[in-house]
């Protein structure tokens, strides 16, 4: 059932012009393993960082990058019991987080995550532990499931897990990449209002074709001040914040008194600063965002199911293409990057 080849991209450098296709025997899953034929591998933001400079982590090249796929299960391996074989499946990004708290102490950072420490996904088989996998949504394709797992769950905690978002509440997403996109989708099928801050015309435009109720073009002025206005001098209730930096101080204008900013994001720099007078007159909460836990993609996936939602997919690259796909990252594309390796 394991006989033949497979293939797996690595970089031997930070360097995507280090990014080479391998063939290697496809693997058996050992006791408490699948192996799982990939359909398809989202990409992220932080798959180029990983790629250019090893974000930091303690990486011994030749590395594979990559975190979010879909695909099918081939084969199970002895003691098995969540999944069996034909059954779809997605990566969970933080294997070890189950539920509650994430498991680790002050110090050092616990930075366990695939396509980090633990191995990356850009590839067409792969063997797994079944705690790494969840069961993919039901409604998607395993392009449309392979964006979940970091993306989508990074929303869905911030807004849901996280922030118990409330018909009636107002969102501001920055950008339009697949946080941001995920994010506008969620608060508006919780009955919230959504502004969306770009730089580029065109994506606001296609923000409101989604469901957004106001774009702010970020390079007009000061977008915060726009956000407020937006809200009749309000403020708004969530802030997904992607730029760090001293963009914090930006957002924290935009809040409106107890409201949450969620940060996810490091774009502008990763030392983020404010000013302290309305942290502590509007009291805010300001959730640092590393995706999320197992149950809560289990519990993102069942929404995705119930409630129709589609995930949006500015193109879909080939396995043949994997270069293209990173160059298109860099470009900053309307929500997410796929490649589809059937």
């Amino acid at each position: 059932m394991t006989d033949g080849t497979m293939t797996r991209w690595t970089i031997t450098a930070h360097d995507i012009a280090t990014l080479q296709p391998e063939t290697l025997p496809i693997p058996t899953p050992g006791p408490g393993e699948v192996l799982v034929k990939i359909g398809a591998v989202a990409l992220n933001y932080r798959d180029k960082m990983v790629v250019e400079t090893g974000m930091g982590l303690p990486l011994s090249l030749p590395v594979s990058p990559a975190s979010d796929m879909a695909g099918r299960v081939l084969a199970t391996g002895a003691g098995v019991s969540r999944f069996r074989t034909g059954d779809r499946v997605i990566a969970q990004f933080i294997p070890d987080w189950i539920d509650g708290r994430r498991p680790g102490g002050a110090w050092p950072l616990p930075l366990d995550t695939l396509a980090g420490t633990l191995p990356g996904l850009l590839a067409t088989h792969a063997v797994l532990p079944e705690d790494w996998l969840v069961a993919a949504p039901r409604t998607l394709d395993d392009a449309g499931a392979a964006t979940l797992p970091v993306a989508g769950l990074t929303a869905w905690m911030a807004l849901v897990e996280y922030g118990r978002i409330r018909a009636g509440d107002t969102v501001l997403v920055q950008g339009t990449g697949g946080v941001a996109l995920f994010g506008l989708q969620i608060a508006r099928a919780h009955g919230a209002r959504v502004l969306v801050t770009s730089g580029s015309a065109d994506k606001l435009a296609q923000a409101r074709a989604l469901g957004a109720d106001h774009g702010i073009d970020r390079t007009a002025g000061d977008w915060a001040e726009a956000a407020v206005a937006a809200t009749g001098g309000r403020g708004v209730d969530h802030l997904l914040e992607v730029a760090g930096g001293a963009g914090l101080g930006t957002s924290l204008r935009a809040l409106a008194p107890g409201g949450r900013i969620s940060v996810i994001g490091v774009l502008d720099g990763a030392e983020i600063s404010a000013n302290v007078k309305p942290l502590l007159t509007k009291a805010p909460v300001i959730q640092g965002i590393a995706v999320g836990h197992r149950r809560g993609l289990e519990d993102f996936v069942r929404a995705v199911d119930m409630l129709g939602l589609q995930p949006v997919i500015a193109r879909r690259y080939r396995a043949h293409e994997v270069r293209e796909a990173f160059a298109h990252l860099d470009r900053g594309p309307f929500g997410k990057l796929v490649i589809e390796m059937d």
